[in-house]
């Protein structure tokens, strides 16, 4: 073989660098796969040695109202491990704060992509990266010092409830729905816009019948990513719901949530224990309904979306 044929055989430094950038693709992608699934395996392992260990009913766990798992119910000798006021409680406070920050959302973005794009961006954009940037305790602490008050001059009694919970959600999420949704309508092709207008539509008959129905799947998903986050905020929403385990009786009584039950709790339980192991199964019942969640807006989204 002469030297021609033998570099005509031999890989060339580009395929050598396509070979190892793939190489590094699929380990980083194995390894987050395997982050993933050890994270979920842990959490269920430890979630359900409640109901395998403990002996603990599924049925009380879930639809018990009663909270308090260091005392035990004489009638049933199993302590009281209700957790649906925690359970009613997140659900409540990640709806109520994604229903009120979703039309907001959408009309900031409106505003930013087919408004007002220059003003409004130059104007909305700071505005929405410094909301991403403050922390969860300033969050907290600004609804500890203003909304708590402000829910209580309004409804009288603490102020602690739902209410402020959503309030400060609210606020929370709004820059990340908001910022997903705005990268959203940029994506839906420029021609839509103009086809739209060229057959004769008004500028809001474009946006409501093209762009936001085209758009829809996106939005979808940044809704997703707002109750996520809503859904797994723990400190901000501690410091202003009132932390009661008890079923809500109204939008500004003092309730609690899966996360703020969670916080308190686990570092005062001894690892191994009933009450250690509840909290673990609080944790996954949290990590299973943000799955959940995840699949069936993204189905709701892909059935919006314009064929």
């Amino acid at each position: 073989m002469d030297n021609i044929t033998k570099k005509l055989m031999q890989k060339s430094e580009s395929t050598h660098k396509d070979t190892i950038g793939r190489a590094v693709s699929l380990t980083a992608l194995a390894l987050i796969g395997i982050v993933v699934v050890a994270i979920f395996a842990f959490v269920l392992s430890r979630g359900l040695s409640t109901f395998f260990r403990d002996g603990v009913s599924v049925k009380d766990f879930l639809f018990g109202t009663t909270w308090n798992p260091s005392v035990t119910n004489p009638e049933t000798n199993q302590p009281y491990i209700g957790a649906l006021p925690m359970i009613i409680g997140s659900f409540l406070v990640t709806f109520l704060a994604a229903i009120v920050a979703t039309p907001f959302a959408i009309g900031t973005s409106l505003l930013m992509t087919e408004i007002a794009q220059k003003r409004g961006a130059k104007i909305m954009q700071p505005i929405i990266e410094l909301l991403v940037g403050i922390p969860s305790v300033v969050y907290g602490f600004i609804g500890l010092t203003v909304v708590v008050p402000f829910i209580r001059n309004i409804t009288g009694g603490s102020g602690f409830g739902i209410l402020s919970g959503t309030i400060v959600l609210f606020v929370m999420i709004l820059p990340t729905i908001t910022s997903m949704t705005v990268d959203t309508l940029k994506s839906v092709p420029r021609y839509y816009r103009e086809s739209a207008l060229a057959i004769g539509a008004t500028r809001w008959q474009m946006i409501y019948k093209v762009i936001l129905r085209s758009a829809t799947p996106g939005i979808m998903t940044a809704i997703v990513f707002g109750m996520a986050r809503a859904f797994g905020e723990a400190l901000a929403v501690q410091m202003v719901i009132g932390n009661a385990a008890l079923m809500p009786t109204g939008l500004a009584t003092p309730a609690s949530t899966l996360t703020s039950v969670l916080t308190m709790g686990i570092g005062n339980t001894v690892m191994g224990s009933l009450q250690n192991d509840v909290l673990w199964t609080l944790a996954m019942i949290l990590l299973l309904m943000s799955l959940v969640f995840n699949l069936i807006v993204r189905a709701i989204g892909r059935r919006g979306a314009m064929k």
